[in-house]
């Protein structure tokens, strides 16, 4: 039986998979920087010939048609763990109701296209109400249960944070409780709306250009500034969330 190795060396630099126990349960396959000292010592120096070897690191958005190796480069992008099955969700389709409203139509198709043209442009769709109990953050909190580590949650501080590679390699960035009060916060998400080239950086590393394929969603209580909006602007999609008529 060929024996399955737990690293990986990617370029010159070796990492190792491994699997984030989370709060809820599950697990967070992550790709972790590992030293070839360490792996020598755990494993003997012979070990180090049959670790795969790949040229570089890519990023290619899909969920219907995965590959997690392409040609000799390996995509940062998760696969997708769902299987779909035939059936009526009507508890979905009722909340996804409440937030889109007479907009529903849209709604369905803006998921459909995150799910199976994830590399398509799409407008920053913005959740606003001053009120609570809305399920503003259900709607994030959904999406990332479907989308999984192609998804992730930030503040405005992670946002506005020079060291953008948590997020720079998702496909769906959410910011909750959004107060992005500057110019330059609302002039960089219009540019990240079209951008398809991006430059990310990570803490003690080099910044690197990689292609860029997010979709920004913002969630806030604050309905009339939270981001500048210029008049005649037409990559928001804002809508105004009711509050929840019972809790289910």
């Amino acid at each position: 039986m060929e024996q399955e190795y737990p690293y990986l060396r990617i370029g010159t630099a070796y990492y190792k998979i491994v699997q984030k126990p989370l709060a809820s349960g599950d697990r967070m396959t992550l790709l972790l920087p590992w030293s070839v000292e360490c792996i020598k010592q755990d494993h003997g120096k012979s070990y180090l010939s049959g670790i795969p070897k790949y040229d570089g690191f890519c990023f290619v958005p899909s969920h219907l048609h995965y590959q997690r190796f392409i040609g000799n480069f390996y995509s940062r992008y998760h696969p997708f763990l769902h299987i779909p099955k035939i059936g009526q969700p009507e508890r979905t389709l009722a909340y996804l109701g409440h937030i889109f409203g007479d907009q529903l139509e849209y709604g369905l198709d803006y998921l459909k296209i995150l799910l199976e043209m994830p590399m398509q442009m799409l407008p920053i769709l913005c959740l606003v109400s001053t009120e609570r109990n809305t399920g503003k953050t259900t709607f994030l909190n959904l999406l990332k249960a479907v989308f999984g580590d192609n998804m992730t949650i930030n503040t405005k501080e992670d946002f506005r944070s020079n060291f953008n590679a948590e997020w720079a390699h998702k496909v769906i960035i959410g910011v909750d409780e959004t107060f992005l009060e500057r110019r330059e916060d609302s002039e960089r998400l219009k540019n990240l709306r079209t951008a398809t080239f991006y430059k990310s950086e990570a803490k003690g590393q080099d910044r690197q250009e990689i292609e860029f394929f997010g979709k920004f969603i913002l969630c806030s209580n604050n309905e009339d500034n939270f981001v500048l909006v210029d008049p005649g602007e037409t990559r928001y999609w804002i809508r105004k969330i009711p509050v929840l008529e019972k809790e289910d």
